[in-house]
């Protein structure tokens, strides 16, 4: 890894400690780096228009950072810290020499405008400027510009940010001496499908789901937008990010950056940018090579050949044989032991799933990641650094308190249901009933879209991590061939919606809408639906790893 790499791994570790102690050392060491790389800025005579972003740079990324932190750190000491920290650059944006000309320039239109006027001004104050001396300004001129303290000034020019209170008109041609904006959040939260407020509420109630926040927190450094969505259920949270420590970190058969190159693989599958950005920094993190990551050609050939399974896996796993097993197990060269090829597997499995949830649950973008923030200004409504803790104004929130009838209505004609199917249940269905279920559900699965006739392209960013991206999702059963496949119970429960939104989310998760997910049992809450989603996706996981281990033992025996 890289010393700057290592470097702004380190930046960031404090934090995650349980000690405050040392969360505020850690906080401070970042105050007085971002400040150090704010005074090296040199002033600039003139910006892009304010609809572009600025440059690319290294202090862009530290802020983004920041900004993910108030909104996502569960310590709110480093919250607040942070927060302070983006308000100091978002004052401390005037440059001494951007300070001096605009002084100098306000000055003589205000004399001008003295001289118009005619007024006569007697009175006359000194302001102190650091670096600049005294100023003597007619009171005019300061009264508009200016408020002096009685306090000294410290050794920096972000306190004379603290002597003025700078017009709108002086403000905005200073932000453009200096060319430092403070980035803000896009979308509404963790989630485009269930509100932002929601989703946070659960740590604050539950101490539990704020404990294991913590331990995410202080084990990853961050605390991603789908460890928030499964707060909801903590129990499961525990559990689940226990095992993916496991695959990912823990002793195995793969080295750190192989696994990470994995789940950007099954994730780029499914066109899942959220888990292929998050496994690309970890890769990077743990000293994978950057090659690797313009495109699945420069990966080494024993990742390449990979590239099967990782493609019959997501789509048609029932079509997963021995053969493809003695490809990978028996190659002449760059072949995979046994233990290294389970533990693909279950990597592969894994993120196929977690994609499923991913679109799903609506996850949106990471705050400090490419596409979750932004550093251009709201075109709509005013922003305010103060803003960044709790939200304010980006969300709007609905009373709909329409169809409530109606969604009750749904309740009790589930309730109904129940009742009468487990009257039924009192006798097991013969051979030839279970069969003539079968087909009558998998006659009906047919029929049902997984989403409307768009097809989906995966972006170039995407679609390099994996090969074939027409390959995908074909019923089983669609052209008559007779193919093995597992005894499964049919569920007489689901309504129509219920099973788009299930084969969409299992089959073509990319292709999940937000109508989708509100179109079925609307009269449930956020957090079962979530549970239904969790149910989905290990049920995904479990079904992929059954015919995988399936074809591993063909081959075996």
């Amino acid at each position: 890894m890289e010393v700057q790499d290592r470097e702004s791994l380190g930046r960031w570790e404090g934090l995650g400690s349980r000690d405050a102690i040392s969360r505020t050392e850690a906080m401070e060491n970042i105050r007085q780096d971002v400040m150090r790389r704010v005074e090296t800025i040199r002033p600039i005579t003139s910006l892009a228009p304010a609809s572009k972003s600025p440059p690319k740079s290294d202090l862009n990324d530290i802020l983004a950072h920041l900004l993910m932190l108030t909104k996502r750190c569960p310590f709110d000491d480093v919250k607040e810290q942070c927060v302070r920290i983006l308000q100091g650059v978002q004052r401390g944006r005037y440059s001494a020499v951007g300070l001096q000309q605009l002084t100098a320039e306000h000055f003589t239109q205000c004399l001008k405008e003295q001289r118009e006027k005619e007024t006569a001004i007697k009175k006359t104050f000194f302001l102190h400027f650091y670096s600049f001396g005294i100023i003597k300004v007619q009171r005019r001129h300061a009264m508009r510009h200016a408020v002096a303290p009685a306090e000294s000034v410290e050794n920096n020019y972000f306190a004379v940010t603290n002597l003025l209170k700078i017009c709108t008109h002086c403000e905005r041609l200073s932000k453009k001496d200096l060319g430092v904006r403070i980035p803000r959040p896009l979308g509404n939260g963790p989630s485009r499908f269930i509100p932002e407020k929601e989703i946070l509420e659960v740590s604050k109630v539950d101490a539990r789901t704020q404990s294991i926040f913590e331990d995410a927190f202080a084990a990853l450094g961050r605390l991603d937008n789908i460890s928030l969505v499964m707060g909801f259920h903590p129990q499961y949270l525990g559990s689940f990010l226990r095992t993916q420590h496991y695959l990912l970190q823990m002793d195995g058969p793969l080295s750190l950056h192989y696994r990470h190159y994995i789940g950007i693989m099954a994730a780029a599958r499914h066109q899942c940018s959220y888990l292929v950005n998050l496994h690309v920094n970890d890769f990077l993190q743990v000293g994978g090579d950057p090659k690797w990551l313009n495109g699945l050609d420069e990966a080494p050939q024993k990742l390449q050949q990979l590239g099967e399974l990782n493609k019959i896996l997501a789509h048609r796993p029932w079509l997963l044989t021995k053969e493809h097993i003695e490809c990978l197990l028996k190659a002449e060269e760059h072949s995979w032991s046994l233990a290294e090829l389970i533990h693909a597997v279950v990597l592969l499995t894994h993120y196929h799933s977690l994609a499923s949830f991913t679109f799903g649950c609506g996850i949106t973008t990471e705050i400090h990641c490419d596409g979750g923030h932004t550093f251009r200004p709201p075109s709509l409504s005013q922003y305010c650094v103060c803003d960044i803790a709790n939200g304010n104004g980006h969300s709007i929130h609905h009373d709909d308190s329409l169809g409530n009838q109606e969604l009750c209505g749904e309740v009790e004609v589930l309730m109904e249901r129940m009742k009468q199917l487990q009257e039924c249940d009192d006798e097991e269905a013969s051979q030839e009933e279970m069969a003539t279920r079968f087909e009558r559900e998998k006659t009906e699965s047919m029929l049902v879209v997984t989403a409307e006739d768009e097809e989906c392209v995966p972006s170039r960013d995407i679609s390099r991590h994996f090969e074939d991206p027409t390959y995908g999702y074909k019923d089983f059963s669609r052209r008559g061939e007779h193919v093995p496949t597992f005894r499964v119970q049919i569920n007489q429960l689901l309504d129509r919606s219920f099973k788009i939104y299930i084969k969409t989310m299992v089959c073509s998760p990319e292709k999940t809408t937000k109508r989708m997910y509100e179109s079925f049992w609307r009269q449930f809450q956020h957090s079962e639906k979530v549970h239904v989603n969790l149910l989905l996706m290990e049920a995904r996981m479990q079904a992929e790893l059954l015919y995988a281990l399936r074809a591993i033992t063909r081959y075996m025996t």
